[in-house]
């Protein structure tokens, strides 16, 4: 068995290997690791503190594990009523029980609930994953908030000014009205944390109820008229000109484009 290094400056840690070669979550591939799945050189490893070099070999099941995938990114339009997570206990439909089966293994940014909708950023690297989601991004999410109640100025002032709720301070948001419709009103909305339930509990804590919540931004992606359960890819060049980093097109069989699009047919030819 390998054991683990003691030197790990050196190289990748093979769960992050296996996470970025498609394989598995990183999670999943720690335990992929303790059950004595994965070998290194020929050699079954027994645990993830181990990294990789690039004239290693590592292997699952038996079977070599290819080179990194490119970075890529999706957008998804979260219909409500979806749990936002590989697999939920109480056996809840997750947005993973929706998605197209040909895309990869893909990896939230960020969250929404069950009762939330609109867009949802896909990665299958962990790394654009966690750009994208640090508070230091500073990205604003937008979303169309529709409350029950009549708020004015006075009541969403709090907001804006940054609100604390039971201990727990959030940063101003940036929040306006749009319409009064009956005994509803819809509000644009603004926050660059996106905390758990934090639109929720804000607008409870000045005494409206949201009934419906929808994200129609985040950072420079919009939701745009992408329907709703439809998925679009972010083109290579744009992902790359956002997030500031460099990342491999990628190949001609994975191009860009909705993940829905349907296959080009050849014309056919002429008869001689």
């Amino acid at each position: 068995m390998v054991r683990p290094d003691d030197d790990t400056a050196k190289g990748e840690r093979i769960a992050k290997v296996l996470a970025r070669a498609g394989v598995a979550s990183r999670r999943e591939a720690e335990r992929m690791i303790e059950a004595g799945r994965v070998a290194v050189n020929g050699t079954r490893l027994d645990s993830p503190a181990h990294n990789i070099g690039p004239g290693d070999s590592v292997t699952v099941d038996g079977k070599p594990v290819g080179p990194p995938e490119p970075a890529r990114l999706w957008l998804y339009h979260k219909p409500a009523g979806l749990v936002t997570t590989a697999r939920d206990e109480k056996g809840r439909p997750t947005v993973f029980d929706r998605l197209p089966g040909d895309l990869p293994r893909v990896m939230p940014v960020g969250r929404l609930d069950i009762s939330s909708e609109g867009l949802l950023l896909l990665t299958n690297d962990g790394a654009v994953k966690r750009r994208l989601e640090l508070p230091s991004t500073g990205w604003l999410r937008k979303y169309r908030v529709r409350v029950n109640g009549t708020p004015d100025d006075a009541k969403l002032a709090p907001l804006r000014a940054g609100i604390t709720i039971e201990g727990e301070r959030f940063q101003p948001m940036q929040v306006t009205i749009d319409r009064q419709q009956g005994a509803n009103a819809w509000l644009p909305l603004g926050i660059r944390e996106g905390r758990n339930r934090e639109v929720r509990r804000a607008m409870e804590a000045v005494g409206l109820t949201v009934n419906r919540l929808i994200r129609v931004g985040y950072g420079p992606f919009r939701l745009g008229e992408l329907a709703a359960g439809a998925v679009e890819e972010v083109k290579p060049r744009i992902l790359r000109d956002q997030l500031g980093l460099a990342m491999p097109k990628p190949p001609p069989a994975q191009a860009p484009g909705p993940a829905r699009s349907a296959p080009q047919r050849s014309k056919p030819r002429k008869p001689r």
